[in-house]
């Protein structure tokens, strides 16, 4: 039995009448899960279902999806995530393809347009969930996998979406040995207990404000049940939903995606609104210092950024509270130190050579939770590591845009132009060019109340604090651009944006 297994029994065993998951302002006890995960166990045993073998979740922030992860990734399962904000021909494609013994899923979601005729296609039995831990069952006509099905995914405990951020997601499998390395390094960071330490029902609720499709959301479910501390679920980020949450939790920690944390500073809350909190965390993309740095200024709130991905079996660096306190103002746009028993190095994107303290180059990383052995990771991130062991993101190397054989990083264009007084975000990418090869664009976000910079204004604003072939050739402000479900800009949509504005087929 895993550790997760150990702690989600342990915790459930001590008091079936606490209180677990509050949805929505109603609240489900620690015995209402048991229950709910004890009905989808038993229809897997009915289909022939258990250690290893393929298990498909259409996973929401909800009570009862909540339920069947906890499930999966406790019967050390290949949980085998599906995104249900999926429309419904994308989500029917991605679940006819993928020959699932079983597809677990809410009934809203199952009784979609098309849905149950991929299910069919691909040979899954289908176990249905309500909204509320009530009326789960095998769905009549459902009941048996086909033969086509592939049942089993020897050693991974779960095929986890990307984010989707350059293109269509895609299923990363986690080894389960890597995975539970990981684990033990994500509780690491939790002040008050240890790894070793026996279960019990801790006070205070978490904020589970992440999708737990994507990694970082599932993270944060997973640690707080093992932690066997309560869960606010919200369905989708809001800063209503959010502040709400915080105001009738009173949590000491909570978090949101950067994007999510330049909304909350849009809204001007009131101090007294997160008065309960000594500290924000934050990942999924990078953030930027000026965000920081404002919500020490008006809340004095510390902000604890982490580094991690799919690939990685979740975050590899952080910052902690100490560490924070001791450097915010000393290491700005810094993502923290490595966990423990995470080595990282820079290297020369050309020679592979490893670079000094201090030097920009490509990330590499070695760690039992990569399940790599003793090699080194590689990445496609720009970063420096400081003399203090500190790791700075600088953006991706593969995201460059080649303008007349200079080299255009966006995350170097969008830092530049959010720190103009009117602009809350900027999204850059690149465009094809008959001349050039490729130019830069970028999609505005104006803070709240701003006035529009012009076009000239912009490229003068860029001219001023950037070389000339980085400043974009083209502007488009907008209220939002399309967004992943953890809120990272869908980088391939945001070009549509500019081809559909474009004159002539070139920007």
């Amino acid at each position: 039995m895993s550790l997760f297994a150990e702690l989600l029994s342990g915790v459930i065993a001590i008091d079936r009448t606490a209180l677990a998951v509050d949805y929505h302002g109603e609240w489900y006890s620690w015995g209402q899960v048991a229950d709910t995960i004890d009905a989808i166990r038993r229809d897997l045993r009915k289909l022939g279902l258990g250690r290893d073998c393929r298990i498909g979740v259409m996973v929401r922030n909800r009570p009862s999806t909540f339920a069947a992860v906890l499930t999966a990734v406790a019967e050390d399962a290949a949980m085998v995530s599906i995104n249900p904000l999926l429309p419904d021909d994308a989500l029917a494609d991605d679940i006819a393809g993928l020959a699932l013994p079983v597809v677990i899923g809410d009934i809203v979601d199952v009784e979609r347009p098309g849905i149950l005729d991929a299910i069919w296609r691909a040979g899954s039995a289908v176990i249905e969930l309500s909204g509320n831990l009530a009326g789960i069952r095998l769905r009549p006509g459902f009941e048996e996998p086909g033969p086509q099905v592939v049942r089993e995914q020897p050693g991974v405990v779960l095929e986890m979406l990307s984010s989707g951020t350059t293109g269509k997601p895609k299923r990363i499998p986690l080894k389960r040995e890597a995975f539970d390395k990981s684990f033990v390094a994500a509780l690491s960071y939790e002040r008050d207990r240890k790894p070793d330490d026996p279960p019990q029902l801790r006070p205070g609720t978490t904020i589970l404000s992440n999708p737990m499709t994507h990694i970082g959301g599932l993270w944060g479910a997973l640690t707080t049940v093992a932690s066997g501390r309560k869960a606010c679920l919200l369905e989708k980020f809001s800063v209503e939903s959010w502040r709400d949450a915080i105001v009738r939790h009173r949590p000491i920690v909570a978090g949101a995606v950067p994007a999510g944390l330049r909304m909350i500073l849009d809204a001007k809350l009131p101090k007294e609104d997160l008065s309960s909190l000594v500290a924000l965390r934050t990942g999924a993309a990078p953030l930027d210092f000026s965000v920081t740095k404002e919500f020490m200024d008006r809340y004095d709130l510390p902000v604890l950024q982490n580094y991690g991905a799919t690939e990685f079996s979740g975050a590899v660096a952080g910052w902690t509270l100490p560490d924070f306190r001791r450097y915010w103002d000393k290491k700005p746009g810094s993502a923290g130190r490595f966990q423990p028993g995470v080595a990282g190095r820079v290297v020369d994107p050309e020679t592979r050579a490893e670079l000094p303290a201090g030097e920009e180059g490509l990330l590499e990383m070695r760690s039992g939770q990569f399940d790599n052995g003793d090699e080194w990771l590689a990445t496609t991130d720009r970063a420096i590591i400081d003399e203090d062991g500190f790791l700075f993101i600088r953006g991706r190397a593969d995201l460059a845009i080649i303008r007349g054989g200079f080299k255009v990083h966006p995350e170097d264009v969008n830092k530049c132009y959010e720190l103009h007084p009117s602009i809350r975000e900027a999204v850059t990418v690149g465009m094809p060019d008959k001349r050039l090869g490729a130019v830069p664009v970028a999609a505005i976000m104006l803070k709240e109340g701003a006035e529009r910079p012009t076009d000239g204004e912009l490229v003068a604003y860029g001219r001023e604090h950037m070389m000339p072939y980085q400043v974009p050739v083209k502007f488009l402000v907008v209220d939002d651009v399309p967004r992943t479900l953890s809120m990272k800009p869908m980088l391939p949509q945001v070009r549509e944006l500019f081809a559909a504005d474009a004159e002539g087929g070139t920007v």
